[in-house]
């Protein structure tokens, strides 16, 4: 199978029109529109579906676009890792991490790396728990600061901080001026929740089984300040992690109090794949991060 096919097939169910895709690509219509076909050929299956003077991934192309985006970042990670075998300390390092990171722990990281490796550079992806786990096993991603601790035998994961959760309330809540609240006490309580699937609501899931209830769950959200912003209108508490950054503790109409219970932390970490070649400013990277911690706990 021709790479460069299939990144030409990635463009086209990209911007979905081939003539577009033709362009952007700098070569002719005609001539992508023969690649496409070649590819169908050889994989016995239609990847798009005409749509107006477009076309659409077909049930097929779905199917295809995900192996296609590893079989590119596969590439790419080789030609990185060739690249660099001569001159570590210029690479690039694909990092992917977690949004509530994005103010405290990594820019600590990439602050104390970059002083002793100046030419090193870094390409951030920046989302929820799901995302930044596919970026790493798909290789779009070198490294992952994650969690909980991801699943499978092919992924390597260490310990670098613990956070203690907090519980947001609205301003005017009950608990507001309290500054500690257990688990056990919030049964009745209305809950905004991180979607199912995420590290914080399977914490806050657990910890009110430990307590002899489960949330009720009215809203349900991707980010944390969105969670945030629907407690500052009132329409529930949640279970969050803390701030980071200058402004930490300014989140108007919010207040947080800490929980009281044991169990009410989550742990940070590093996640690479383990049998996957890491390019020497990548390996450089992994390993004084790994070196740097010891897996302390904070607040904020």
């Amino acid at each position: 199978m021709d790479l460069e096919t299939v990144r030409w097939f990635l463009a086209v169910a990209e911007l979905g029109h081939v003539t577009n895709a033709a362009e952007e690509l700098r070569i002719s219509q005609p001539g992508l529109s023969r690649a496409i076909a070649r590819l169908e050929a050889e994989l016995d299956v239609p990847l798009f579906d005409r749509e107006g003077r477009g076309v659409r991934l077909s049930r097929y192309g779905e199917v295809f676009v995900e192996h296609a985006h590893r079989l590119v970042a596969e590439e790419e990670s080789a030609r990185r890792a060739l690249a660099q075998a001569t001159d570590p300390e210029s690479g690039e390092v694909a990092l992917a991490f977690l949004h509530t990171q994005g103010a405290g722990l990594v820019p600590e990281l990439l602050g104390a790396f970059r002083r002793d490796h100046p030419r090193v550079t870094f390409r951030l992806i920046q989302g929820g728990n799901d995302l930044i786990e596919t970026a790493v096993r798909s290789g779009r991603a070198d490294l992952a600061i994650s969690s909980p601790r991801p699943q499978g035998p092919e992924l390597e994961w260490a310990p670098l901080v613990t956070e203690r959760l907090q519980l947001a309330v609205p301003a005017d809540h009950r608990l507001a001026r309290r500054k500690r609240v257990r688990v056990n006490e919030l049964a009745d309580e209305t809950f905004i929740g991180i979607r199912q699937g995420g590290g914080l609501r399977a914490i806050l899931e657990r910890l009110a089984a430990e307590a002899g209830f489960r949330p009720r769950i009215a809203f349900e959200g991707e980010e944390l300040q969105t969670v945030r912003g629907l407690v500052a209108a009132g329409l529930g508490v949640a279970l969050v992690a803390p701030l980071h950054g200058d402004h930490a503790d300014e989140v108007p109409g919010v207040h947080h109090v800490a929980l009281a219970d044991r169990g009410a932390v989550r742990t940070i970490g590093l996640t690479w794949v383990s049998v996957r070649t890491r390019p020497p400013a990548v390996e450089a990277f992994r390993r004084f991060v790994v070196g740097r911690s010891q897996c302390r706990e904070r607040d904020n």
